[in-house]
C-alpha cells in the first residue's frame, strides 16, 4: 500500500493581531471592569505624549504665551492670590517647575498634563451616567475636541478648569447618587478647588445648583445632608482665600470690572456672537467625527437608534448632565448681553466638555461595538498626521505672519541679553523686572535668574499687580525696566520709568528671531537699568 503525501497548506499564525482582532481586543479591554481603567490611562498617556511633541514642534518658532510665563512667575511664590486671579494655577505651575526644567516644551507638557487629568476625570464622571463602552467613546470624543489638543497649548487658569470643572461635575453626580455626608464633603472640596482656579467657575457651580433644583428627584437630594455639607465645606475651605481677598480690597473683582465691563451694548452683542460661533466651531470636529463613525456604513446607520429602555444609560444622571450643559451653554451669553460684558472666546474653554457625554447618553442611541475602535483609530490617525506635519505648519505660520510681534518678538533673546547686562554691571543675580505684563513675565520665565515681575500700572487706578514684587523691593534690590516701542502704551511706560527710576541707565536694544531661514520682526526695546539701593 503506497502512501500519498498531502499537499502542504500554509498555516496562518494564530497570534497575529489583525485590525479586526485588535479592534475586538480594544473593545473587550475598554469594557471589562478589571482593565477599563488601565486602557483609559494608556490612552491618555499616549495622547499627552503625542500632543506635547506636536505642540513643541508647532510653537518652535515662538516664545511661550504671556499667560504661561505669568503662571510660571506666580508659581515662584505660593501666595493666596495673584491680583487678577485666585492662586491654584500658579501653585500648580510652581510645583511642576520644581520638578521639570524651565523650558518651552515643559510648558506644553504641563498643559497636556492638565488635559490628560481632565480626560481621566471625564471618564469617571461618564461612568456615573453610561456604561464603560460608552464612557470610553466619550473620552475619545473629548480627546478630539480641539480644546483638549491643538487649542490646549496655553497653560493658564482657563486651561486648569479642564481639570477642576470635570472634578466638580464628578463630585456632584456622586453626591446626587449617594446623598451622604462624605459625598457632600468631596463636592465642597471640588467646588473650592474650582473657585481657587478662577471665579468664572461660578457659572458651572450655579448650573449645578439649578440642575439640582430642576431635577425630578430634587427633594431626595435636597433632603439629604450632601448639598448642605458641600456648601459648608466649600465656604470653610475658601476662608484663607476670602481673608486675602478682604485684605487686598477685592482686587480681582476690581480687575474684572475695569477690564471686562463695556458701555457699548452693540460691541457686547458682537462679542457674544463671536463667543458662540467660536465655541460651536470647536465643538463641530468631535461631534462631526463621531456622527461620521456612527453613520458608516450607511446601511447600518439606523441600527444605532432604537426606542425602549436602555440599560447602558442611567437616565436620572443623564438628566443632570443635560441640564448642566444646557445651562452653561445658554447662561453666559445671556449674561454677557444683559450686563454688557467683554466676552472672551477663551471663557468657553471649560464649559463644553460635557457635550460628548450629553450626546452619548441619549437613551435612543445604541452605538455598535465597532464604533469605539473606529473613533479611536480616527483620533490616532489625525494625531500622527498632525505630528508629521507640525514642523511644516510652524514654518508656514511664520512665513504667513512674519510680523506677528506677540509670538515672534524674541523676548527670550532679550531676557538673555538683559541678564548678561545686569551681571556685567553688578555681578549679582537680577532680582526684579518691571514692565507691562506682556514684558515682565517673559523676562521671569526666560532669564536664568528668573527675576520676579513688577507690573507697571497703565493708569493710576490700576491696583491688580501680582504681589510678587513691590516698589520697595525694586528700590532696595534694583531692577531692569523694559518698554516695548511697538506698544501703543509706550508713553505711559516711559513716564513711569522717568518717575520711579529717574537716575536709571537708559539703553536701547534690538532683538530679532530667525527660524529655518525665516526672520521675525526686529523689535526695539527701551531698557532702564536701575542699580540696587539707588
Amino acid at each position: 500500500m503506497s502512501s500519498t503525501s498531502l499537499p502542504h497548506q500554509a498555516v496562518r499564525p494564530r497570534n497575529r493581531l489583525g485590525p479586526q482582532r485588535l479592534a475586538a481586543w480594544l473593545v473587550a479591554r475598554a469594557t471589562a471592569p478589571a482593565t477599563s481603567f488601565w486602557v483609559v490611562i494608556g490612552f491618555v498617556l499616549v495622547h499627552v505624549v503625542l500632543w506635547t511633541a506636536i505642540l513643541t514642534n508647532l510653537k518652535a518658532a515662538q516664545d511661550v504665551h504671556m499667560d504661561v510665563a505669568e503662571a510660571y512667575a506666580w508659581g515662584s511664590r505660593f501666595l493666596l492670590g495673584y491680583g487678577k486671579h485666585p492662586p491654584l494655577s500658579g501653585w500648580i505651575a510652581g510645583l511642576w517647575f520644581s520638578v521639570f526644567p524651565v523650558k518651552d516644551w515643559a510648558t506644553y507638557a504641563l498643559a497636556m498634563a492638565m488635559v490628560g487629568c481632565g480626560l481621566v476625570i471625564v471618564w469617571f464622571a461618564s461612568l456615573k451616567v453610561v456604561d464603560r463602552r460608552r464612557a470610553f467613546f466619550v473620552v475619545v470624543m473629548v480627546a478630539l475636541y480641539p480644546i483638549f489638543n491643538f487649542k490646549g497649548f496655553k497653560y493658564n487658569a482657563d486651561l486648569v478648569q479642564l481639570l477642576t470643572l470635570p472634578l466638580v461635575v464628578l463630585a456632584y453626580l456622586n453626591a446626587f447618587e449617594k446623598r451622604s455626608v462624605v459625598s457632600g464633603i468631596w463636592l465642597g472640596l471640588a467646588g473650592a478647588a474650582a473657585l481657587m482656579t478662577k471665579y468664572w467657575v461660578l457659572t458651572m457651580i450655579g448650573a449645578i445648583g439649578l440642575a439640582a433644583l430642576l431635577h425630578p428627584e430634587r427633594m431626595r437630594f435636597l433632603a439629604s445632608p450632601a448639598p448642605w455639607v458641600a456648601i459648608a465645606t466649600m465656604l470653610l475651605a475658601m476662608v484663607p482665600h476670602l481673608v486675602w481677598l478682604w485684605q487686598v480690597h477685592f482686587v480681582p473683582l476690581t480687575y474684572a470690572g475695569d477690564v471686562y465691563s463695556l458701555s457699548d451694548r452693540g460691541r457686547a452683542a458682537g462679542l457674544v456672537l463671536g463667543y458662540v460661533g467660536h465655541n460651536l466651531a470647536l465643538l463641530a470636529l468631535p461631534v462631526a467625527l463621531a456622527a461620521l463613525v456612527l453613520a458608516w456604513p450607511p446601511r447600518f446607520a439606523f441600527h444605532n437608534w432604537r426606542r425602549g429602555p436602555n440599560p447602558g444609560v442611567n437616565r436620572s444622571q443623564a438628566l443632570n448632565v443635560w441640564w448642566v450643559q444646557a445651562i452653561v451653554a445658554v447662561g453666559p451669553p445671556l449674561g454677557g448681553l444683559a450686563f454688557t460684558i467683554y466676552m472672551k472666546t477663551d471663557w468657553g474653554i471649560s464649559l463644553f466638555f460635557l457635550v460628548p457625554l450629553a450626546l452619548v447618553s441619549i437613551p435612543a442611541l445604541r452605538p455598535r461595538r465597532t464604533m469605539l475602535p473606529r473613533l479611536a483609530a480616527l483620533w490616532l490617525v489625525l494625531s500622527l498626521l498632525t505630528l508629521a506635519a507640525s514642523p511644516w505648519i510652524a514654518r508656514r505660520e511664520m512665513a504667513a505672519n512674519p510680523n506677528g510681534v506677540t509670538g515672534y518678538g524674541a523676548r527670550s533673546q532679550l531676557a538673555q541679553q538683559l541678564t548678561q547686562a545686569w551681571h556685567a554691571r553688578f555681578g549679582s543675580p537680577w532680582k526684579h523686572a518691571a514692565g507691562y505684563s506682556e514684558m515682565d513675565t517673559p523676562m521671569t520665565f526666560y532669564s536664568p535668574d528668573h527675576p520676579r515681575p513688577f507690573t507697571v500700572p497703565y493708569t493710576a487706578e490700576e491696583t491688580w499687580g501680582s504681589g510678587l514684587s513691590t516698589l520697595e523691593d525694586l528700590k532696595r534690590d534694583g531692577f531692569i525696566g523694559v518698554c516695548d516701542t511697538t506698544d501703543n502704551r509706550i508713553a505711559s511706560c516711559e513716564a513711569w520709568m522717568a518717575k520711579e527710576a529717574p537716575h536709571a541707565e537708559p539703553l536701547v536694544m534690538t532683538t530679532q528671531r530667525f527660524f529655518h531661514g525665516l526672520a521675525g520682526p526686529a523689535i526695539v526695546w527701551k531698557v532702564y537699568i536701575q542699580g540696587p539701593g539707588k
